[in-house]
């Protein structure tokens, strides 16, 4: 839980098997991000009282895989929609948990954009070295992100922070190029090489 960074918000991001570690953490609000398919987590019956957005998707970043449910704008803007309330209707101890599958990728890029909306005078660098920070596991969704950019109306600057975010992660652990472009996830890696999408 981040209770130190720039967020005006304390943060968690996790993934499903870390729910439970977070029933006692008064938590005031939830972005569960969910496959379509996964039962919702037994987890949140002892959450106690807090606002709460579902939103069902993959965790892919092209439409077109059969089988799979991809993020679209609508998705993107009810989680900005969501986060606006958050910052409309501050609490003294708001605290917003954002968590997907393993908290990596879709939670990452979901907490991205929230910040880059409740601080739009910070500069998305900061915002992704922030995300980092939190989650240094994290690995942002970019088709998110890139919805998140255009609704935001930072005209590539949250793109080009996810890029060095993803250079970042593939300098510690450069096998993740071959693991993502396999997972058809190679466009992300084209972004991080510099190379035109």
């Amino acid at each position: 839980m981040a209770m130190d960074g720039i967020a005006p918000f304390r943060i968690t991001i996790c993934g499903l098997e870390e729910l439970d570690g977070h029933c006692a953490s008064g938590v005031s609000h939830v972005l569960s991000i969910l496959d379509p398919d996964w039962p919702v987590p037994e987890a949140f019956g002892s959450f106690g009282e807090h606002r709460k957005l579902e939103l069902r998707f993959h965790d892919v970043i092209e439409p077109d895989i059969a089988g799979t449910i991809a993020p679209e704008p609508a998705q993107v803007a009810a989680l900005l929609g969501f986060g606006q309330d958050l910052i409309s209707d501050p609490q003294p101890e708001a605290h917003l948990l954002v968590h997907c599958h393993a908290g990596v990728s879709r939670s990452t890029a979901a907490m991205a954009l929230l910040l880059a909306q409740a601080l739009p005078e910070i500069a998305p660098g900061r915002i992704l070295q922030e995300v980092l920070r939190i989650r240094p596991q994290a690995w942002p969704n970019l088709r998110i992100i890139d919805f998140g950019d255009a609704l935001l109306g930072r005209d590539g600057a949250l793109i080009a922070a996810t890029r060095d975010a993803y250079r970042c992660q593939l300098a510690g652990r450069p096998s993740l190029a071959e693991e993502m472009t396999r997972s058809g996830r190679g466009r992300e890696i084209t972004l991080a090489q510099g190379e035109d999408l």
